[in-house]
This record gives structure tokens, sequence and C-alpha cells, in this order.
């Protein structure tokens, strides 16, 4: 099965940056599968941040679309997510995700998780 790491998380100030990474499991390539960013705040549903389709087509959240840059190493066989302007109301564990067969950047079309990553924008 697909595994997935996150890190890159961390504690930020409001207006700050972080790019997090996901890093897929060797024998596994990355190229073949929707590939995604999500997030999930207690108490709130797990939402979609940002995701790259099969075919290669990138999806922002209508909330971090100018902020947000999704993006992919195939050498490297990873995932990035660069969050700038980052707002306190962002804070979040988020997770990286894959799916066989793209679709709708929403969880339940994802079936592959990472343990997620902790990220924290406080002053």
């Amino acid at each position: 099965q697909l595994q997935l790491v996150e890190s890159g998380g961390g504690l930020v100030q409001p207006g700050g940056s972080l790019r997090l990474s996901c890093a897929a499991a060797s024998g596994f390539t990355l190229d073949y599968y929707a590939i995604g960013w999500f997030r999930q705040a207690p108490g709130r549903e797990r939402e979609g941040v940002s995701c790259i389709s099969s075919s290669g087509g990138n999806y922002y959240a209508d909330s971090v679309k100018g902020r947000f840059t999704i993006s992919r190493d195939n050498a490297k066989n990873t995932l990035y997510l660069q969050m700038n302007s980052l707002k306190p109301e962002e804070k979040a564990v988020y997770y990286c995700a894959a799916a066989r067969i793209g679709g709708l950047c929403v969880p339940h079309k994802y079936n592959y998780w990472g343990q997620g990553t902790q990220v924290t924008v406080s002053s």
C-alpha cells in the first residue's frame, strides 16, 4: 500500500510562510496518482486545500488561491505545498493524500493518507 509522510509544519506568525513536503515510499510513483493537500482543524470537517489531478490540472480552494502553490518533484517523488501570507484561521493539521483515480478535491475521493503535520499560525 502507498505510504505518504508529511513534513515541514510548525509555528509561523500571521503573514508568514511555510513549505510542506510529502514523500512517497520507495516503490511507488506519485506521477501515477491524483495527489493533494487537505487540512482539518479541531471540530471542523476535513477540507481540500489544493489538488493535482491525474491529468495534471491544479485545483485550489478559493480561500487559498493566489497564496498557496502546489507542486511536485517527480525525480524526488515528493509533493509540496508552498503556503504564503498565512492566516490564524488556517491553523490545522495538514495532510497529503493520493487517489488512483482523479476527481474532485474532496477527502472521500482520496484513499491513501499521510499522518499529518501540524501548522500553527499565531503571534
